[in-house]
């Protein structure tokens, strides 16, 4: 053909390879994971491997009753971590997630208990308190260049010195145990037919989202997930949540507040797997220059991600507080910032962008919370959490590394 051929462009040829069926979907997995795309499944593997081990060391473990408390007990800390997936997922880290975390519990202890503020009020300065603080590093960061680690650590700094001036002499304050921010975190129990209902609900919408997905591949001529599998996938969906959800209810069932957590988590999962921001966060995170290059505003994704990262701290540390039903010196200290990071890598968001998702924080914060909960059942200090944890974390690093370097090799041949 010569350089002045022109011929009309000829339709894309439908994706033979793509998932048609429950056999496609496994071929198209397996081929994922071969090529350094491991997904959730380490995560999942592990956790399998952590509950296994703490039953036959304590059976009390697994109990509907022990569950439920370990639900509810996962939330603060894995609401931070969620605002720390979109910080590592356009390749940048926030440090200060959990002295923020202690400032928002200060702020809503004091307006709320000290001022006499309506309890939501209260929160709703508390968030506002974080989401501007998100924006303040933003600016430091785009302006002036100054890199998220160190504007970060400054934060950590400065916010444990901020807290302990807005506590006061007195270091400490309850939050009134009837107030219905308390209740919220300790007391409310979603009923058992509504909680039946959301299963129903969540495997619905998921073959809904499927099928419109499917139908718009098949319009555009590529291959697409067959009937049959979206059927077999959320009939499996409702099974299996039906029956956590029956377990569960043996004592008292799905607590209010996880199941807040896990609303956050799914719109999070929505925004960014199923917008063009979130095409924006993956692109910046994977290669900044190339998404600048495409004409994707970076400083506003960085903008979006230190919001994100700070609001959401702030809510953790509201949270937290309730939980509590107290907010002192402790909130935000000692072990929550470096969980609330810990639980966004472990539960499968690259340290080195562009990877990960929402979903890492809920699996990441399930094998944490497992840990803890389960060296407590065992009655061990908490030296052991501290290590366990750390062989958990530095072999999540070495997964995502050998990863990297597989879907680097197999890019290059």
């Amino acid at each position: 053909m010569s350089d002045l051929d022109v011929r009309p462009p000829q339709a894309a040829p439908a994706d033979p390879g793509g998932p048609t069926g429950p056999r496609g979907a496994l071929a198209a997995l397996t081929d994922r994971m071969r090529g350094g795309d491991l997904g959730v499944a380490p995560v999942v593997a592990g956790l399998i491997v952590i509950w296994t081990v703490m039953q036959i060391l304590n059976p009390v473990f697994l109990s509907s009753t022990n569950l439920s408390n370990l639900l509810m007990e996962m939330v603060p800390i894995g609401v931070i971590a969620l605002g720390v997936v979109f910080m590592l997922l356009v390749g940048q880290i926030d440090l200060s997630v959990g002295s923020l975390s202690g400032v928002a519990a200060a702020v809503t202890a004091v307006l709320f208990v000290d001022q006499g503020l309506n309890p939501w009020l209260s929160v709703l300065a508390a968030v506002a308190l974080g989401c501007a603080i998100g924006g303040v590093y933003a600016v430091v960061f785009n302006r002036f260049g100054v890199p998220s680690f160190v504007i970060t650590l400054a934060g950590l700094l400065g916010f444990l010195g901020l807290q302990l001036h807005i506590l006061g002499p007195k270091g400490a304050i309850n939050l009134p145990f009837d107030s219905r921010l308390v209740t919220f975190a300790q007391l409310d129990f979603v009923p058992a037919w509504l909680a039946y209902a959301l299963v129903v609900v969540a495997a619905v919408a998921l073959y809904a989202a499927g099928h419109a997905r499917a139908s718009a591949r098949r319009k555009a001529g590529l291959s697409a997930t067959g009937e049959r599998f979206l059927i077999l996938r959320s009939v499996a969906v409702l099974a299996g949540l039906g029956l956590a959800v029956w377990y569960l209810n043996q004592d008292r069932g799905v607590g209010w507040m996880f199941v807040f957590f896990l609303a956050l988590v799914l719109a999070a999962h929505y925004v960014l797997t199923r917008t063009r921001y979130g095409k924006a966060v993956y692109a910046v995170g994977g290669n900044v220059e190339a998404a600048r290059r495409a004409g994707i505003n970076v400083r506003a994704v960085y903008t979006s991600a230190f919001v994100a990262c700070t609001t959401l701290a702030a809510i953790g540390g509201v949270l937290a507080a309730a939980r509590l039903a107290a907010a002192n010196q402790s909130t935000g200290a000692g072990d929550v910032n470096l969980n609330a990071i810990a639980a966004a890598v472990i539960g499968g968001t690259s340290l080195f962008g562009g990877r990960g998702g929402a979903f890492a924080a809920l699996l990441g914060m399930l094998v944490i919370q497992s840990i803890s909960n389960g060296l407590t059942l065992l009655n061990l200090d908490s030296s052991y959490r501290f290590m366990v944890t750390g062989v958990v974390l530095l072999l999540a690093v070495a997964l995502d590394s050998v990863a990297r370097r597989s879907r680097a090799s197999r890019g290059r041949a």
